[in-house]
């Protein structure tokens, strides 16, 4: 599967999730990552996650993609040029 996350977490985690979600994912732009990633991994990144941040106040969205990448499209600066990617 394809996964998109997007998170919005307090200043004091922000550094703590990218790092970890570097681990598992892309880095496309602040606070966005993507990659695909089997179910296991994604469960474990998933369940791992969990444990840092705090679910009263930070916020994590995971979009779930299940068809082949076909491409992204960048308007504008490209932060973080991904030229590997699978």
């Amino acid at each position: 599967m394809y996964y998109i996350v997007v998170y919005d977490v307090e200043e004091k985690r922000v550094a703590k999730v990218c790092k970890f979600l570097r681990r598992y994912l892309h880095w496309v732009q602040n606070s966005v990552f993507e990659g695909e990633l089997s179910e296991g991994k994604f469960m474990e990144m998933k369940f791992k996650l969990m444990q840092i941040i705090d679910p009263k106040v930070d916020s994590v969205v995971i979009y779930t993609l299940d068809f082949r990448w076909r491409g992204r499209e960048i308007i504008g600066v490209d932060k973080n040029r991904v030229d590997t990617f699978v």
